[in-house]
């Protein structure tokens, strides 16, 4: 759980630091997705599209995985 804590930080300090650097040369996320022919609202869209496709395969995967990793964790002989 550390780790996983750890690295969030780190990504954060990376992307707030990588931020400020771009804010100061006078670049906004706007300008830099026109650059590559995008538009704020098509990357909402595509998110939006992402996660409306993501959601409904993650509940029917877990509806397996769950009561497998239950059985299993189950039957499992005790720790020292």
């Amino acid at each position: 759980m550390f780790r996983l804590i750890s690295t969030l930080v780190k990504i954060i300090i990376a992307s707030l630091i990588t931020g400020a650097v771009l804010t100061q040369l006078d670049l906004s996320a706007e300008q830099i997705l026109a650059e590559m022919g995008l538009t704020p609202e098509a990357v909402m869209t595509w998110l939006q599209d992402g996660v409306s496709w993501a959601v409904p395969n993650i509940v029917l995967g877990s509806m397996v995985i769950v009561p497998v990793w239950l059985v299993v964790y189950l039957f499992r002989p005790p720790r020292g």
